[in-house]
């Protein structure tokens, strides 16, 4: 979804972080397109980008990166060593490639960059951390989707490059998501443990709960209650309906993101 005020929107997610006078451009949205398009739109400078960070590799994430390094040219490149594998999606006899070649094929490894692949967690500016590679910790929280390691769609991928950024705060941290496929409470459990216990102020982002069970979408609202998590802001993978049940148990100042959304820390 579009806010108006000439916002573009697809099926992509991207995400401008400013902490400290420093700058993060999180995931590029799918074409480039809309991203240089919005940028100037919401008084975005994309070339005083400190920092490029990928939540995961598909292309709905990874799509406008092409577009975007001649603009930031000497930013840093967060992702991680899995991201780059081929990406698939589908059933039989419906594959589709949900990678792009420019990011698999590593052509933005020109040697002029600094690309820092990590399964770590990581300070990308001063107080924007990555939460690195995500533990599976329940049983409950699948990748969200028919994906797979292989064209011949046998081998599932259980997303391993799936990550977070987190920015803790005096009142607590700040969880912004990219798909969430390794689970959103298994992100949140894991970005907690990294922050000394520290509450979770508020969510934002992509949950890939759009076809999640009933049962899972009790489970994950039961659990954002244990965490204690007072405001949402569900997007893209989300669904709406499913964004807005989240909101409604949130309650607070809770709302479903789109495309033109700020927010303020």
């Amino acid at each position: 979804m579009g806010s108006g005020r000439g916002i573009w929107a697809e099926h992509g997610l991207s995400y401008w972080l400013e902490r400290g006078g420093k700058h993060v451009i999180f995931d590029t949205g799918a074409s480039g397109d809309v991203l240089l398009h919005n940028a100037p739109r919401l008084g975005v400078d994309l070339s005083a980008a400190d920092a490029i960070v990928l939540s995961h590799g598909h292309l709905d994430h990874v799509g406008g990166l092409e577009k975007l390094l001649p603009i930031a040219p000497e930013a840093p490149l967060f992702t991680h060593p899995d991201a780059q594998r081929p990406k698939f999606t589908g059933r039989p006899g419906n594959m589709h490639r949900s990678d792009t070649p420019f990011f698999v094929e590593g052509r933005f490894e020109d040697g002029k960059r600094l690309v820092v692949k990590i399964r770590s967690p990581v300070e990308v500016i001063p107080g924007v951390w990555m939460s690195g590679e995500v533990p599976r910790t329940n049983n409950i929280e699948d990748s969200g989707g028919p994906f797979f390691q292989d064209a011949a769609l046998t081998n599932p991928d259980p997303l391993p490059d799936d990550q977070a950024l987190y920015v803790p705060t005096e009142n607590g941290t700040a969880v912004i998501l990219g798909c969430a496929h390794a689970g959103i409470i298994n992100t949140l459990d894991h970005v907690r443990g990294l922050t000394n216990g520290a509450p979770i102020r508020c969510v934002i982002g992509g949950t890939h709960l759009e076809n999640a069970s009933a049962e899972r979408m009790e489970w994950t609202i039961a659990a954002l209650k244990r965490l204690g998590v007072k405001e949402i802001h569900p997007c893209h993978c989300t669904g709406m309906v499913n964004a807005v049940k989240l909101c409604e148990a949130t309650g607070g100042n809770s709302a479903p993101a789109c495309a033109g959304f700020k927010y303020a820390w």
